[in-house]
């Protein structure tokens, strides 16, 4: 769709240029995206993108801009039939926000009011858009965000901070009436877990796959997807065994990992975030790596229908994708659960056995006192007395 070419060169040709230079991003971008990045992008984002990778920049975050990128390119191609300006005049800014933020009863009223059916029907083609109504005020916040970000990278100031924009956003959220989702509906807690185990108690290859990537993402503190997909053999050192029971030194010994999780979603770029494992899921985990032949490289693989092992890492998607799947085999409604479960279901379930929040957070890495003791206060308030009046 974009092109950002030289004399003498073709769209194609410039596109598969786009394409090979974002090879070098294959660690950060995931593949099967990369001939839609390449077809999206300009030259300038292409060259952008590697910037930031090489001054250091978290994968996540990166990916996460490079995403939104190409969705803004996109959309401003079919709304504007014209690149994407930068810096972006406040116009296109708003016009952005009452393209993704607007209200459905108004729109039953009038099929103008909102996104164009010419610019919807587009973004749908290019498989980048699947929601159906306004969008989520946080998806477009993170997207004004990245632009935002990315603006600021080129080099230039933009309207992001203008009073219009903001008072055009906070009467766009208002307007829509979008109720907020959870990530995952329902939390992945100690019963959840223990049903996901029983569908993967065999020895096939990925059963013990499996088995092991619960336990890991659960015990080491409920990890993002993109923490466990991006995990490595290398990132895993072995500690002194612990006691089970650490006021009693004459209980059994358990194995212990220390897993380096380098820059997450929420540590500077000075930070390398590390948490500890500890007992089952150690001994879980190198079962996988034993009987898989994994000395080094990604932790999670994929696995073929003949059972053969791959060298490639599980992607993110993958990772959700398999937990919804042992959800179907345990009986359990796949659509009510997701691999943030995994993150809820661990602060979620600490809380109940009464584990200290600081404790808690010390091993899911949670930045945010306040989201994190979300998980606590329900807990609390189910397990409290305020609820059960009458009964």
């Amino acid at each position: 769709m974009m092109t950002d070419r030289g004399p003498g060169i073709s769209a194609t040709e410039a596109m598969h240029r786009r394409a090979e230079e974002l090879d070098a991003l294959d660690a950060i971008l995931p593949f099967d995206r990369r001939d839609q990045l390449a077809a999206l992008l300009t030259d300038d984002d292409v060259e952008t993108l590697k910037h930031l990778a090489s001054q250091g920049m978290g994968e996540n975050t990166l990916r996460a801009l490079a995403s939104d990128l190409g969705y803004l390119e996109a959309w401003c191609q079919l709304a504007t039939s014209t690149r994407l300006p930068w810096p972006a005049p406040e116009s296109l800014l708003l016009k952005f926000v009452a393209h993704h933020l607007w209200d459905p009863v108004k729109r039953a009223e009038d099929p103008t009011h909102g996104m164009p059916a010419d610019v919807e029907a587009g973004l749908r083609a290019e498989r980048l858009l699947r929601t159906a109504g306004p969008h989520a005020p946080g998806t477009v916040r993170r997207r004004l965000t990245s632009w935002s970000i990315l603006t600021r990278w080129r080099g230039l100031t933009g309207a992001f901070g203008g009073p219009s924009l903001k008072s055009a956003l906070r009467l766009a959220v208002r307007a829509s009436a979008r109720p907020r989702q959870r990530k995952s509906r329902k939390a992945v807690t100690g019963d959840v877990l223990a049903k996901l185990l029983e569908t993967c108690a065999s020895d096939r290859l990925v059963d013990l796959r499996d088995r092991a990537l619960f336990l890991t993402a659960f015990a080491s503190g409920g990890r993002r997807r993109s923490e466990v997909a991006a995990l490595r053999v290398e990132d895993l050192v072995d500690e002194e065994p612990v006691r089970a029971d650490a006021a009693n030194e004459t209980s059994p010994p358990l194995p212990c990992l220390s897993l380096h999780l380098g820059r997450t979603k929420t540590s500077t770029s000075d930070d390398s975030a590390h948490v500890l494992l500890i007992g089952r899921p150690v001994s879980a985990l190198k079962h996988w790596l034993a009987e898989a032949a994994i000395k080094e490289g990604p932790v999670f693989r994929r696995i073929d229908q003949w059972g053969n092992v791959d060298r490639r890492a599980l992607t993110p998607q993958s990772v959700n994708l398999i937990l919804k799947a042992r959800c179907r085999q345990a009986g359990l409604d796949a659509a009510l659960f997701s691999a943030h479960g995994l993150r809820s279901g661990y602060l979620t379930e600490a809380a109940n056995r009464g584990i200290p929040l600081p404790e808690a957070m010390q091993q899911s890495l949670h930045k945010s006192v306040a989201q994190a003791a979300s998980y606590y206060n329900n807990a609390e308030r189910k397990n409290g007395r305020a609820a059960r009046l009458i009964t």
